[in-house]
């Protein structure tokens, strides 16, 4: 069989981009970006036991701007990565394949991350301020 004979498998630009599409990314992303906040955990972990310096440093790095912001970031992503994990839990179980209960439960999950994120830290610095 020729080189010219074979058929075209169909590639990115046939398919419309769908909101599970972005989502499976998305949860690809959040699972990278856990896996290295957990070495930032392990890292604070190792400051704390290394004494009052380096966590002091820590302490500093965790409470600038960049630091919370990345907290925040790292929050939005374990609450995201769980409900989207519990999406796909129902998927194994064979529910939700329809494009509209797909596309509706990809919403509720960034919708439910978003404020399990939003509520966590609102729980968390009314702790602190307390």
């Amino acid at each position: 069989m020729s080189q010219a004979s074979r058929p075209l498998s169909p590639h990115l630009q046939v398919y419309r981009w769908q909101i599970s599409s972005t989502l499976s990314i998305l949860h690809r992303l959040t699972g990278i970006a856990l896996s290295v906040g957990a070495l930032a955990l392990v890292s604070w972990l190792l400051a704390l036991a290394s004494g009052q310096g380096s966590y002091a440093q820590f302490s500093w790095a965790f409470t600038s701007l960049p630091g919370q912001l990345f907290l925040i970031g790292w929050t939005f992503c374990f609450f995201y990565h769980l409900c989207n994990g519990l999406r796909h839990l129902a998927w194994d179980a064979g529910y939700g394949f329809d494009k509209s209960v797909a596309r509706r439960s990809g919403i509720a999950v960034v919708t439910a991350a978003s404020l399990l994120t939003i509520g966590f830290w609102i729980v968390a610095l009314t702790r602190v301020a307390a």
